[in-house]
């Protein structure tokens, strides 16, 4: 017997309305923890205002939907799972003929509906408002003076001097290891306070060291002054390889369809992208991850009746959900080490609880 689309377009608006009522209730409870703690974080910024923490926590909203989304999509489907059973209405449905198989297939619709919507348009506004965020964080919190940027241009690099900002600038990235960076065609810009212009370097090559920008035939040009030749010249640096590494875009700071082109830029620069690839591909299986959290759901409620303790039932999705969270954290944190390949990192969490929650239904359910 085949579900009536009336059937259909019930179940799935019951399911989807409980899903988009806890992701609400989830985002504010997230946005009051979030503005009580940047405002207790800008107590001793004169910069830092009202206004300022306000926007910074309001730009983490669609940062923290994201996160939050799996959990809304089990709870909310528990909750619409759990009221429908309680009133009769899937015990009489499925009387009627229909399976388990068949009334679920309006959820699993919603949940790859909601996964693409993420991916292909929450995702993209997510990664603008959290750059605005770390921008803001940086400025007002942090204070921080040094800044990359990689293009397909070359890479820009910013860092804090004795007397004031260098600014470098290299139009090819030859080699990169542990401890050291090589650079070349580089340009250096040294400032002053702000803005005061000093000295310009232009070098055939420059080699990070520990503590130590090293470069090769370089010409120093100062303001006025003749020009002046260097086979070898030092420049002392706070940066690291692993710094330079960190200051990069985070992955989540980058709309899914820039993602692709920015990581094969780095693998052409030399530098590991294996965070961005795992962020890639764990955003490619939401929706077999959202449609996972439908199913593990429906294995906890549709057995419900109120002989059985909520509470048992409750806490068994709740348990359910923080150990996934668990597992995911570990599993990437596998795949960032090289531990287990980046794609399978991505891709293991949504199928082993795809092949949870499919399993439990099978035992639960005659067909």
């Amino acid at each position: 017997m085949r579900i009536s689309p009336i059937l259909t377009w019930y179940f799935g608006k019951h399911v989807l309305i409980s899903i988009l009522g806890i992701l609400a209730l989830l985002i504010g409870l997230i946005l009051i923890g979030d503005t009580i703690e940047l405002l207790r974080r800008a107590g001793g910024k004169p910069d830092a205002t009202v206004s300022i923490v306000f926007q910074m926590a309001t730009s983490r909203i669609p940062f923290m939907t994201e996160k939050v989304l799996p959990f809304a999509v089990l709870f909310g489907s528990m909750f619409s799972f759990w009221k429908l059973t309680g009133n009769q209405e899937l015990v009489v449905t499925r009387a009627a003929g229909v399976s388990a198989w068949q009334f679920l297939l309006p959820p699993i619709m919603c949940a790859i509906l909601l996964g693409s919507i993420q991916v292909m348009a929450l995702n993209p506004l997510s990664s603008i408002l959290l750059q605005r965020y770390e921008t803001l964080e940086a400025r007002y919190l942090q204070g921080n003076s040094s800044i990359m940027n990689l293009s397909s241009s070359g890479l820009w690099l910013r860092q804090g001097t004795q007397d004031g900002q260098a600014v470098i600038y290299a139009r090819e990235v030859r080699g990169q290891a542990t401890d050291r960076v090589d650079l070349r065609n580089v340009t250096i810009f040294r400032f002053e306070n702000a803005d005061d212009f000093t000295t310009r370097i232009d070098a055939q090559r420059a080699v990070l060291e520990p503590g130590t920008w090293h470069f090769y035939d370089a010409w120093t040009f100062h303001p006025g002054q003749i020009s002046e030749f260097s086979s070898e010249l030092m420049l002392p640096t706070n940066l690291t390889v692993r710094k330079i590494q960190d200051s990069f875009a985070s992955p989540e700071t980058m709309s899914f369809w820039n993602l692709k082109p920015f990581i094969n830029l780095l693998e052409r620069a030399g530098f590991n992208a294996t965070r961005h690839r795992i962020h890639f591909h764990s955003l490619l299986s939401r929706p077999l991850l959202l449609c996972a959290m439908v199913l593990i759901a429906a294995a906890f409620c549709l057995k419900f009746s109120r002989r059985r303790r909520a509470s048992l039932v409750i806490g068994g999705g709740v348990a359910t959900g923080f150990i996934l969270y668990f597992c995911t954290d570990v599993i990437s944190a596998l795949g960032v080490s090289g531990g287990i390949p980046p794609v399978l990192s991505a891709w293991a969490p949504a199928g082993i609880s795809l092949l949870l929650g499919v399993s439990t239904l099978l035992h639960l359910e005659d067909g």
